[in-house]
């Protein structure tokens, strides 16, 4: 897995699985979607490398697996 950005999280979230822009508190962004009528949120740290478990942790809130998102990289 390589080492990204938050910004290049938030891109790919966003572009890729549906994922929108909530808020920004500090340097934390909020994005949301909902799927089947529940809402699915998760916080992605703006730093310049997040690092592989914090990633890992954002993509388990997102419900996006690891391999999908490596794909849409």
């Amino acid at each position: 897995m390589p080492r990204l950005s938050g910004l290049k999280i938030t891109k790919v979230l966003t572009k890729e699985f549906g994922f929108s822009f909530v808020r920004q508190m500090g340097s934390h962004v909020m994005l949301r979607k909902f799927v089947e009528g529940r809402k699915v949120v998760t916080v992605v740290p703006m730093h310049k490398e997040v690092k592989h478990g914090t990633l890992m942790g954002i993509l388990d809130l997102a419900g996006v697996k690891k391999e999908d998102f490596v794909d849409k990289l």
